[in-house]
Protein backbone atom coordinates (compact mmCIF):
# COMPACT_ATOMS: atom_id res chain seq x y z
CA UNK A 1 0.00 0.00 0.00
CA UNK A 2 1.12 3.42 -0.70
CA UNK A 3 2.55 5.32 2.27
CA UNK A 4 -0.01 8.33 3.13
CA UNK A 5 2.15 10.56 5.75
CA UNK A 6 0.26 10.51 9.27
CA UNK A 7 -1.66 13.97 10.27
CA UNK A 8 -1.46 14.97 13.53
CA UNK A 9 -5.05 15.87 14.06
CA UNK A 10 -6.31 12.83 13.61
CA UNK A 11 -3.77 11.23 16.11
CA UNK A 12 -2.40 9.05 13.76
CA UNK A 13 0.67 6.48 14.20
CA UNK A 14 0.26 3.52 12.02
CA UNK A 15 1.14 -0.11 13.62
CA UNK A 16 4.51 -1.85 11.55
CA UNK A 17 6.00 -4.31 14.39
CA UNK A 18 4.60 -7.90 12.38
CA UNK A 19 5.27 -9.79 15.56
CA UNK A 20 2.49 -7.09 17.22
CA UNK A 21 0.16 -7.44 14.29
CA UNK A 22 -0.05 -11.05 14.40
CA UNK A 23 -0.80 -11.20 18.33
CA UNK A 24 -3.74 -8.61 17.67
CA UNK A 25 -5.19 -10.80 14.98
CA UNK A 26 -4.52 -13.52 17.33
CA UNK A 27 -6.62 -12.28 20.16
CA UNK A 28 -9.47 -10.82 17.84
CA UNK A 29 -9.63 -14.69 16.70
CA UNK A 30 -12.23 -13.67 14.04
CA UNK A 31 -14.02 -17.21 12.67
CA UNK A 32 -14.64 -17.44 8.56
CA UNK A 33 -17.69 -15.41 7.77
CA UNK A 34 -18.17 -13.09 11.45
CA UNK A 35 -18.62 -9.96 11.10
CA UNK A 36 -15.99 -7.69 12.44
CA UNK A 37 -15.73 -3.77 12.81
CA UNK A 38 -12.39 -2.21 12.23
CA UNK A 39 -11.92 1.38 13.35
CA UNK A 40 -9.27 3.71 12.34
CA UNK A 41 -7.84 0.80 10.01
CA UNK A 42 -4.44 3.13 9.23
CA UNK A 43 -2.55 1.89 6.45
CA UNK A 44 -4.09 -1.66 6.82
CA UNK A 45 -1.50 -3.36 9.38
CA UNK A 46 -4.15 -5.22 11.01
CA UNK A 47 -7.08 -5.30 8.42
CA UNK A 48 -4.96 -7.57 6.04
CA UNK A 49 -4.45 -10.58 8.75
CA UNK A 50 -8.34 -9.86 9.79
CA UNK A 51 -9.39 -10.74 5.85
CA UNK A 52 -7.08 -13.71 5.52
CA UNK A 53 -8.72 -14.71 8.91
CA UNK A 54 -11.54 -14.84 6.59
CA UNK A 55 -13.64 -12.00 8.37
CA UNK A 56 -16.74 -10.67 6.76
CA UNK A 57 -15.07 -7.15 7.46
CA UNK A 58 -16.36 -3.39 7.25
CA UNK A 59 -13.44 -0.83 8.31
CA UNK A 60 -14.42 2.76 9.40
CA UNK A 61 -11.82 5.45 8.06
CA UNK A 62 -11.79 9.33 8.62
CA UNK A 63 -8.71 10.04 6.24
CA UNK A 64 -10.06 10.34 2.60
CA UNK A 65 -6.57 9.63 1.46
CA UNK A 66 -5.98 6.07 3.49
CA UNK A 67 -9.92 5.05 2.69
CA UNK A 68 -8.47 5.61 -1.18
CA UNK A 69 -5.51 3.68 -0.54
CA UNK A 70 -7.59 0.84 1.46
CA UNK A 71 -10.36 0.59 -1.37
CA UNK A 72 -7.31 -0.26 -3.58
CA UNK A 73 -5.33 -2.02 -1.91
CA UNK A 74 -8.61 -4.77 -0.30
CA UNK A 75 -11.33 -3.39 -2.95
CA UNK A 76 -14.17 -6.28 -2.83
CA UNK A 77 -12.63 -7.59 0.43
CA UNK A 78 -14.23 -5.09 2.64
CA UNK A 79 -16.93 -2.87 3.29
CA UNK A 80 -15.26 0.70 3.25
CA UNK A 81 -16.99 3.24 5.41
CA UNK A 82 -15.25 6.65 4.72
CA UNK A 83 -16.38 8.46 8.11
CA UNK A 84 -15.80 9.26 11.35
CA UNK A 85 -17.24 6.22 13.75
CA UNK A 86 -18.75 8.78 16.58
CA UNK A 87 -21.51 8.80 13.65
CA UNK A 88 -21.44 5.07 13.12
CA UNK A 89 -24.52 3.76 14.19
CA UNK A 90 -24.25 -0.03 14.70
CA UNK A 91 -27.77 -0.95 13.76
CA UNK A 92 -26.67 -0.61 9.97
CA UNK A 93 -24.05 -3.53 10.25
CA UNK A 94 -24.36 -7.34 10.77
CA UNK A 95 -24.97 -8.26 14.73
CA UNK A 96 -23.08 -9.39 16.69
CA UNK A 97 -20.23 -7.69 15.75
CA UNK A 98 -17.22 -8.07 16.71
CA UNK A 99 -14.95 -4.49 16.96
CA UNK A 100 -11.03 -3.71 16.86
CA UNK A 101 -9.06 -1.53 16.37
CA UNK A 102 -5.85 0.92 17.06
CA UNK A 103 -7.61 3.75 18.18
CA UNK A 104 -6.49 7.64 17.65
CA UNK A 105 -5.51 8.23 21.21
CA UNK A 106 -6.90 12.22 20.92
CA UNK A 107 -10.61 10.16 20.81
CA UNK A 108 -10.09 7.49 22.49
CA UNK A 109 -12.47 7.72 25.22
CA UNK A 110 -15.25 9.38 23.25
CA UNK A 111 -14.96 6.15 20.82
CA UNK A 112 -15.32 3.86 24.10
CA UNK A 113 -18.50 5.50 25.42
CA UNK A 114 -19.96 5.77 21.81
CA UNK A 115 -19.61 1.86 21.42
CA UNK A 116 -20.97 1.31 25.00
CA UNK A 117 -24.15 3.04 24.48
CA UNK A 118 -24.39 0.09 21.31
CA UNK A 119 -23.34 -2.50 23.73
CA UNK A 120 -25.92 -4.80 22.50
CA UNK A 121 -25.39 -5.21 19.30
CA UNK A 122 -21.72 -5.82 19.81
CA UNK A 123 -19.47 -9.57 20.57
CA UNK A 124 -16.38 -8.25 21.92
CA UNK A 125 -14.23 -5.52 21.66
CA UNK A 126 -9.85 -5.44 21.06
CA UNK A 127 -8.01 -2.29 20.87
CA UNK A 128 -4.83 -0.63 21.49
CA UNK A 129 -4.74 2.23 23.07
CA UNK A 130 -2.73 4.28 25.25
CA UNK A 131 -1.64 2.49 28.27
CA UNK A 132 -3.00 5.38 30.44
CA UNK A 133 -6.14 4.33 28.63
CA UNK A 134 -5.85 0.81 29.40
CA UNK A 135 -4.84 1.44 32.96
CA UNK A 136 -7.99 3.53 33.58
CA UNK A 137 -10.54 1.07 32.08
CA UNK A 138 -8.73 -1.58 34.65
CA UNK A 139 -8.52 0.28 37.71
CA UNK A 140 -9.50 -0.94 40.93
CA UNK A 141 -11.69 1.46 42.99
CA UNK A 142 -9.49 3.59 45.17
CA UNK A 143 -7.18 3.82 42.58
CA UNK A 144 -5.86 7.74 41.47
CA UNK A 145 -7.14 6.26 37.34
CA UNK A 146 -10.53 5.05 38.77
CA UNK A 147 -13.33 7.07 37.50
CA UNK A 148 -16.35 7.20 34.91
CA UNK A 149 -14.69 5.51 32.67
CA UNK A 150 -13.50 3.13 34.75
CA UNK A 151 -16.93 2.18 36.14
CA UNK A 152 -19.12 2.46 32.51
CA UNK A 153 -16.35 0.02 31.62
CA UNK A 154 -16.69 -2.75 33.94
CA UNK A 155 -20.11 -2.34 34.30
CA UNK A 156 -20.77 -3.33 31.29
CA UNK A 157 -17.95 -5.35 30.16
CA UNK A 158 -15.17 -8.08 31.55
CA UNK A 159 -11.84 -5.82 31.00
CA UNK A 160 -8.66 -7.13 30.75
CA UNK A 161 -5.65 -5.82 29.34
CA UNK A 162 -3.63 -8.60 27.19
CA UNK A 163 -0.12 -7.19 26.57
CA UNK A 164 2.06 -3.93 26.16
CA UNK A 165 3.49 -2.50 22.68
CA UNK A 166 6.37 -0.46 22.97
CA UNK A 167 6.63 3.41 20.65
CA UNK A 168 8.61 1.45 18.32
CA UNK A 169 6.45 -0.49 17.12
CA UNK A 170 4.97 2.63 15.44
CA UNK A 171 6.09 4.80 12.79
CA UNK A 172 5.93 7.55 13.75
CA UNK A 173 6.27 6.16 17.16
CA UNK A 174 3.76 8.19 19.83
CA UNK A 175 5.59 9.24 23.21
CA UNK A 176 3.92 6.63 25.96
CA UNK A 177 3.66 2.93 25.56
CA UNK A 178 0.53 1.67 24.61
CA UNK A 179 -1.90 -1.72 25.43
CA UNK A 180 -3.96 -4.49 23.74
CA UNK A 181 -7.34 -4.61 26.05
CA UNK A 182 -10.34 -7.08 25.51
CA UNK A 183 -13.49 -6.02 26.12
CA UNK A 184 -16.57 -8.63 26.51
CA UNK A 185 -20.35 -8.07 27.12
CA UNK A 186 -21.37 -9.03 30.33
CA UNK A 187 -23.94 -11.08 29.93
CA UNK A 188 -25.66 -9.48 33.61
CA UNK A 189 -25.26 -6.22 32.57
CA UNK A 190 -28.01 -3.74 33.54
CA UNK A 191 -30.67 -2.53 31.09
CA UNK A 192 -30.20 0.72 29.44
CA UNK A 193 -32.17 3.09 31.43
CA UNK A 194 -30.35 2.18 33.86
CA UNK A 195 -26.53 3.36 32.29
CA UNK A 196 -28.64 6.57 31.39
CA UNK A 197 -29.03 6.86 35.20
CA UNK A 198 -25.74 5.54 36.21
CA UNK A 199 -23.90 8.47 33.53
CA UNK A 200 -26.06 11.25 35.15
CA UNK A 201 -24.72 10.16 38.66
CA UNK A 202 -20.96 9.01 37.59
CA UNK A 203 -21.10 13.15 36.08
CA UNK A 204 -22.13 14.09 39.12
CA UNK A 205 -19.59 12.38 41.19
CA UNK A 206 -16.45 12.08 39.19
CA UNK A 207 -16.92 15.93 37.76
CA UNK A 208 -16.14 16.74 41.25
CA UNK A 209 -14.20 14.01 42.76
CA UNK A 210 -12.58 16.13 45.26
CA UNK A 211 -15.45 16.49 47.04
CA UNK A 212 -17.33 13.96 49.25
CA UNK A 213 -20.48 12.17 47.51
CA UNK A 214 -23.22 13.72 49.96
CA UNK A 215 -21.93 17.35 48.23
CA UNK A 216 -21.21 16.32 44.83
CA UNK A 217 -24.42 14.28 44.24
CA UNK A 218 -26.43 16.68 46.68
CA UNK A 219 -28.85 17.24 43.91
CA UNK A 220 -29.47 13.64 43.42
CA UNK A 221 -29.35 11.54 46.41
CA UNK A 222 -29.83 12.96 50.13
CA UNK A 223 -28.66 11.47 53.41
CA UNK A 224 -31.40 9.09 53.67
CA UNK A 225 -31.02 7.47 50.31
CA UNK A 226 -27.35 7.35 51.26
CA UNK A 227 -28.59 5.01 54.34
CA UNK A 228 -30.80 3.34 52.88
CA UNK A 229 -28.33 2.19 50.31
CA UNK A 230 -25.72 1.37 53.45
CA UNK A 231 -23.17 4.70 51.67
CA UNK A 232 -21.12 6.80 53.93
CA UNK A 233 -21.71 10.09 52.01
CA UNK A 234 -18.52 11.52 53.15
CA UNK A 235 -16.37 8.87 51.04
CA UNK A 236 -14.74 9.99 48.15
CA UNK A 237 -16.18 9.12 44.42
CA UNK A 238 -12.96 6.97 43.99
CA UNK A 239 -13.96 4.66 47.13
CA UNK A 240 -17.13 3.23 45.51
CA UNK A 241 -17.04 0.02 43.92
CA UNK A 242 -18.74 0.09 40.22
CA UNK A 243 -21.65 -1.55 42.01
CA UNK A 244 -21.90 0.76 44.57
CA UNK A 245 -22.68 3.59 41.80
CA UNK A 246 -25.12 1.18 39.72
CA UNK A 247 -27.10 1.05 43.36
CA UNK A 248 -27.14 4.91 43.04
CA UNK A 249 -28.34 5.13 40.09
CA UNK A 250 -31.16 2.58 41.04
CA UNK A 251 -32.01 4.64 43.00
CA UNK A 252 -31.90 8.10 41.69
CA UNK A 253 -34.09 6.28 39.16
CA UNK A 254 -36.97 5.38 41.65
CA UNK A 255 -37.00 9.58 42.75
CA UNK A 256 -37.56 12.25 40.89
CA UNK A 257 -33.72 13.11 39.12
CA UNK A 258 -31.10 15.29 39.49
CA UNK A 259 -32.34 19.03 39.55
Amino acid sequence: MPAVRARKRFGQHFLHDAGVIRRIVAAAAPQPGQAVLEIGPGRGAITRGLIEAGASLTVVEIDRDLAATLATEFGQHLNLITGDVLDLDLAALPQPIRVVGNLPYNISTPVLFHLFAQIDRIDTMLFMLQKEVADRLAAPHGNKTYGRLTVTAQLRCDVRSLFNVPPGAFAPPPAVVSSVVSLAPRADRPAQPIFDALDTVLVRAFGKRRKTLGNALADCLDGSDFETLGINPRLRPENLTPDDFLRCAIRFLEKEGCT
